[in-house]
C-alpha cells in the first residue's frame, strides 16, 4: 500500500468512526436488514435497534396504567427541554466508549459531549490517530466532531468533522438516513416511546439509583435483534437511568445513561470554518 492509498484509507475510517462514535453515545444504533449499520462509507459491524428506531412488527399498543405512567414520564422529559448525561457504552469487540455533557432537545438534538475511548477495534483506529477523546457538538442541522492533530495534519490542517444531516441522508441507498436520524431525535423520552412498543413491559418496583428513589420499568422489544429496555423515573416522572442491552455481529451490545440537572442550559457552538472540514469533501478526496 503506497502512502497516499493509507493516508486515504485511514481518513476514510476516521470519518467513519466519528460518526458511529457519535450514534453510539445518543443511542447504540440503528439496524439495516442485515443487523450491521450503516456508515458514510459503508456498512459497518453493528448493532440492535436503538431508541430512535421502530420496531420492525409492533405489538399491539400498551394499554392501562403501565400505559398511563409511562405516558407521563414520556410527556415530562420531552418536556423539561434538557439534562446533563453521563453514558457508558460497549460494542461487542468494536467499540467501548463513555460519553458526558449535556443535551438539549426543544428544537431537535443541541448541544456538546466529550467522547472517551476505552476499548476496542475502533478505538484502537482512533488512538492510532493520535485521538483518545473526542469533542461532539450537535446542532439542529449538523453534527461535528473534534479530531486530534495528527487526524488535521492529513486534512490540512484542520481539526473539525462536519456531518450535516441532509447530506447524510441524500447517500446512495440510505446509508446515513439511519445516522441522521438518530442524532436529530434521540432523545431521553424516545427510550420511552421505545418501552411503550415492548409486549412484555412490567413495573419492576421501586429503587435507589444515585441517591434518588426512582421506579424501574422493564420491557423487550422485537425487530431485527432483541432489545431489552429499562428506565428508572423519579417521582417527577423523569428518567434517572436508561439501559439497553442486545446483540452484535462483534458480541454483547450495552449502554447504561444518566441525567441529571434537566432544564440546564445547553450551548453548542458551530466551530470555526476555517478549522472544519465536511465529511463529504473528505470522503470524496478519497478517490481523487
Amino acid at each position: 500500500m503506497t502512502g497516499t492509498t493509507a493516508r486515504r484509507t485511514v481518513v476514510s475510517i476516521a470519518v467513519s468512526a466519528a460518526l458511529a462514535c457519535s450514534t453510539a453515545c445518543t443511542g447504540p444504533g440503528g439496524s439495516d436488514d442485515s443487523g450491521g449499520t450503516t456508515g458514510p462509507s459503508g456498512p459497518t459491524r453493528s448493532t440492535a435497534p436503538s431508541a430512535s428506531a421502530v420496531p420492525s412488527s409492533r405489538p399491539p399498543a400498551l394499554t392501562g396504567a403501565s400505559a398511563d405512567a409511562l405516558r407521563a414520564v414520556e410527556r415530562a422529559t420531552g418536556r423539561a427541554g434538557s439534562a446533563r448525561v453521563e453514558s457508558t457504552t460497549v460494542m461487542g469487540r468494536e467499540l467501548s466508549l463513555e460519553a458526558a455533557g449535556a443535551l438539549g432537545w426543544d428544537d431537535g438534538l443541541t448541544g456538546t459531549l466529550t467522547i472517551t475511548y476505552t476499548g476496542g477495534t475502533t478505538a484502537e483506529t482512533m488512538r492510532r490517530l493520535g485521538t483518545t477523546a473526542m469533542e461532539a457538538r450537535y446542532l439542529p442541522d449538523a453534527y461535528y466532531a473534534r479530531m486530534g492533530d495528527e487526524f488535521a495534519e492529513r486534512v490540512g490542517g484542520r481539526h473539525w468533522i462536519k456531518y450535516v444531516y441532509e447530506d447524510l441522508e441524500d447517500l446512495g441507498g440510505g446509508a446515513g438516513a439511519g445516522f441522521a436520524d438518530q442524532m436529530r431525535n434521540t432523545t431521553p423520552n424516545q427510550a420511552v416511546k421505545l418501552l411503550l412498543s415492548a409486549g412484555d413491559v412490567r413495573r419492576v418496583g421501586a429503587e435507589t439509583t444515585r441517591g434518588r428513589r426512582t421506579t424501574h420499568w422493564s420491557g423487550t422489544v422485537g425487530g431485527a435483534t432483541e432489545q431489552t429496555v429499562d428506565i428508572w423515573v423519579d417521582d417527577r416522572n423523569l428518567l434517572v437511568k436508561k439501559v439497553e442491552r442486545g446483540r452484535t455481529k462483534t458480541g454483547e451490545l450495552t449502554q447504561t445513561a444518566y441525567y441529571s440537572d434537566y432544564g440546564v442550559p445547553v450551548s453548542a457552538a458551530r466551530p470555526p470554518t476555517e478549522d472544519t472540514a465536511d465529511f463529504k469533501e473528505l470522503l470524496a478526496s478519497q478517490g481523487s
